[in-house]
């Protein structure tokens, strides 16, 4: 069932305390310490408490790789949560910066037959163990939160949790960093990020290599480095284990199952908030996956969603606020879902009700609450492709022109967002955290890029649950990608914010390697000229198109740099391709009333 509420955040938190919390936030005194683990490594850590008398407190831990020497003082972003009172403690983890110990990308759980094993749940078992029994004044319960690699380390503190931890909140976890996290998103491998992410974490222990990477537009840099084998081969030289990874599992094998942590969550082992955006440009997969998992096992019904109209973090930075999906919302998140949510669960305070899911629709402008999520009771709808670029909920029909094609070359493939790309996190600034919400109209006049679009809806029609695309493509090739957007055109005129007119923004949009059609495990050529069936998962979204929006949906087959460049022929591992693989083919996308492609969402209004 789904229940709409009031369009501030404020009105519709069923599981906040009577009244938001205003209060100032006392003075904390921070100090740092070693804590051992059961192997005898010492992790460095950073213990922040009240200064003066207080009564026990509960303490909230974050654990993470990027570094706690500037926790001397308790971050503005958990203003909220100071207010209330807590022992805040922070983690370098394994290998990182002041710790000990060798630090693994997303490490795995242990084999559980080794009673000697390590992971990063047994190390925050030990620390939660350790700081019970050194830091005065607690009150035996723990809280554990975190974005990013961070959530990703909040999810892992849920499982065999210590018995102390009392509630956790991953936020835009890392989760499955081969099936739409990270470094690969359904088998095309994320280009820019995986070298910039894994050579800035690999290289040092603190983030001081830089990258070499020498041009303000890096789609030019990435266009000249070549093949991927030339990454290895000029610039990493077998020092990134991570690339190392990449070029010996480009399938979804065993390596990367045992470090999508989706796969091993069944029930949450406490209740568990997980946060995320719905233009996540990182980490927008693994909050929905982190929660569909759980909900699974949920009988005690202790899974709990939000996703905002926001960036990676953007919930906690109101600078990175993205203005056209977003009118102001970290405020309200932090003062009254967060900081309410950790006061009951971890000081009694306050009274729960439980909702499932708190999400925005960015179309409406408003925050809607769902009993169940995804949506019970909506219908099912299918977005179907026309001949002459329409797209309409009808199928069809007989004597339709039967595809439109396009040439797809890779050497000259389709920006991702406006040129010039900047490096992920350059400090002289980067549009990287907001391309999601970018503009599309700028591939507009590309003849590798096809379109289809509706007439303007004659009412509001509103998405929410899953979103899918099954496409019937053929190609020249023996390999394709599919990158698939589903847009909102808004009218020409926008009266209210006259730069918006004819805006053409992403609501939801994902890739697909074609070898992977039929096992993500064990890719195939396509037989070439012939129609095929691929399925391109979007995700999820909660959005309402508006009367008088049109409904776009785009297909491409390269998007770079942010994606490698498929070779189009068939190389076994595209890690180890030549430039001579590279080569242009002819794609067909099929849309007649035997071989539909399609866009299927669920409409509840």
């Amino acid at each position: 069932m789904v229940t709409f509420r009031a369009p501030h955040l404020v009105a519709l938190i069923g599981f906040m305390a009577a009244q938001p919390m205003h209060g100032q936030a006392p003075a904390y005194g921070c100090h740092f310490v070693k804590i051992h683990m059961r192997d005898s490594v010492q992790l460095n850590t950073s213990i922040c408490d009240p200064s003066g008398p207080h009564g026990p407190l509960p303490f909230l831990l974050t654990r993470t790789p990027y570094g706690i020497a500037g926790d001397t003082v308790v971050g503005d972003d958990y203003r909220f949560l100071a207010a209330e009172g807590y022992i805040f403690v922070s983690q370098d983890i394994r290998g990182r910066f002041g710790s000990e110990g060798q630090f693994l990308m997303n490490r795995p759980l242990h084999d559980p037959a080794d009673p000697k094993g390590i992971d990063e749940s047994t190390d925050t078992y030990d620390t939660v163990d350790w700081l019970l029994h050194n830091v005065p004044d607690n009150n035996g319960r723990v809280g554990v939160l975190g974005v990013s690699y961070p959530g990703f380390l909040a999810t892992m503190a849920g499982i065999h949790p210590h018995p102390a931890v009392r509630a956790i909140s991953p936020q835009a976890p890392m989760t499955d960093t081969w099936m739409g996290d990270d470094f690969f998103h359904q088998g095309a491998f994320r280009l820019s990020y995986g070298f910039e992410y894994a050579g800035s974490m690999e290289l040092s222990s603190n983030l001081s290599i830089p990258l070499p990477i020498g041009t303000w537009d890096t789609y030019d840099w990435y266009y000249r480095l070549g093949p991927l084998a030339n990454v290895d081969a000029k610039y990493l030289h077998g020092k990134v284990p991570t690339w190392e990874a990449f070029v010996a599992h480009p399938a979804y094998d065993g390596y990367w199952q045992a470090r999508a942590v989706q796969r091993t969550l069944t029930a949450p082992g406490v209740p568990t908030l997980t946060v995320g955006g719905w233009w996540d440009q990182e980490d927008r997969y693994g909050p929905l996956a982190t929660y569909r998992a759980l909900e699974r096992g949920d009988t005690a019904h202790r899974n709990f969603l939000v996703m905002g109209p926001w960036n990676h973090g953007g919930w906690r930075r109101e600078a990175r606020r993205m203005p056209v999906v977003d009118p102001g919302t970290s405020e309200a998140y932090l003062r009254d879902v967060e900081a309410p949510w950790f006061a009951f669960w971890l000081k009694d305070k306050g009274a729960l009700k439980e909702p499932e899911a708190y999400l925005y629709d960015a179309g409406a402008r408003q925050w809607r609450s769902f009993d169940r999520w995804p949506a019970q009771g909506g219908t099912a709808r299918r977005l179907y492709l026309h001949a002459g670029g329409r797209l309409s909920f009808d199928p069809p029909a007989t004597g339709e022109t039967p595809f439109d094609q396009y040439v797809a070359d890779p050497a000259h493939p389709v920006p991702y967002r406006s040129r010039p790309v900047e490096q992920t996190y350059d400090p002289r600034g980067s549009r990287w955290r907001t391309w999601e919400t970018e503009d599309q109209r700028f591939v507009d006049g590309r003849p590798d890029v096809v379109r289809w679009v509706s007439e303007p809806l004659t009412e509001d029609v509103l998405i929410a649950g899953d979103v899918t695309a099954h496409i019937v493509a053929s190609t020249t090739g023996r390999d394709a990608d599919w990158v698939v957007k589903l847009i909102d055109v808004f009218p020409d005129s926008v009266p209210d914010d006259w730069h918006l007119g004819g805006y053409e923004l992403m609501v939801a949009h994902e890739i697909m390697r074609g070898r992977y059609r039929k096992s993500f495990s064990a890719p195939e050529p396509l037989k070439p000229a012939t129609p095929l069936g691929f399925t391109v998962d979007l995700h999820q979204q909660c959005y309402d198109f508006r009367k008088g929006h049109r409904i776009m949906v785009q297909i491409q087959s390269t998007w770079f740099p942010l994606y490698d460049r498929n070779p189009q022929t068939w190389v076994p591992n595209i890690f180890r391709a030549k430039a001579s693989d590279f080569r242009a083919q002819t794609h067909r996308i099929w849309h007649t009333s035997e071989l539909p492609s399609r866009i299927e969402v669920t409409v509840v209004r």
